[in-house]
């Protein structure tokens, strides 16, 4: 099977590297993950060729990312607590009160993103009760070694709220256009985007972490070889 012809979420999962490259591309390969990269190139137009180089010039790296597709689970769950969990506790807080001084500074401007900041509350709210779930009920239980059918109703509900995280990325994107700064804007705004494109880059390689390795694991799937 070439590149082209696997899934997006699969090149991101099993190729270290990749995720930072599809970002660049604007290919999501969290939520959307499950499209060929064939048609996911087509519908960005994307050059496939230059894409195609790209990956083979990282799979073929001795210094690619961790590759977190063969990392034993419990590393991988710690690893997703501390990195991502512990961050979007510290990320949002501070990004929720930036954008709150931005629209109160700045709220007759065109530009202004009004109504950020309510947003990146909601995301909070929905976030923290998404994390709980995890901490909760399901990583203790794939911590256990329970996995299969066993763990497929919360693997389907978090999958179902990750669509959700990724709609709400979608909606933050379409309040700032596509986090693009405009002319003039003061050091609190280019703080605040700074902020919104890291929250934005963590949520998706949080989201690929989890619904593209660990849950595979955790449901039987395995992983697709290159």
């Amino acid at each position: 099977m070439t590149l082209l012809d696997q899934s997006v979420g699969s090149l991101a999962r099993n190729i270290p590297g990749a995720t930072r490259l599809f970002r660049d591309y604007g290919l999501d390969f969290c939520c959307g993950g499950q499209h060929k990269l064939r048609d996911a190139l087509t519908e960005k137009g994307v050059d496939h060729d230059d894409v195609l180089e790209q990956l083979n010039a990282l799979r073929d790296s001795p210094d690619a990312d961790q590759d977190w597709a063969n990392a034993n689970r419990n590393d991988l769950i710690d690893h997703i607590l501390r990195r991502y969990h512990a961050r979007h506790r510290e990320q949002l807080p501070e990004l929720i009160y930036l954008a709150r001084r931005v629209e109160q500074v700045h709220g007759q401007r065109p530009e202004c993103p009004v109504g950020l900041a309510d947003h990146l509350n909601n995301m909070l709210n929905e976030l923290e009760s998404h994390m709980q779930k995890e901490e909760n009920v399901l990583f203790p239980l794939l911590q256990q070694g329970i996995d299969g059918m066993q763990v497929n109703g919360p693997v389907s509900v978090m999958r179902f709220e990750h669509d959700q995280h990724g709609e709400a990325l979608t909606t933050l994107a379409d309040l700032t256009n596509d986090i693009q700064l405009p002319k003039g804007a003061c050091n609190t705004w280019r703080a605040l985007y700074s902020g919104l494109n890291q929250l934005r880059d963590d949520l998706m390689q949080h989201i690929h972490l989890e619904n593209n390795i660990l849950f595979v694991d955790a449901l039987g799937g395995g992983h697709d070889r290159l």
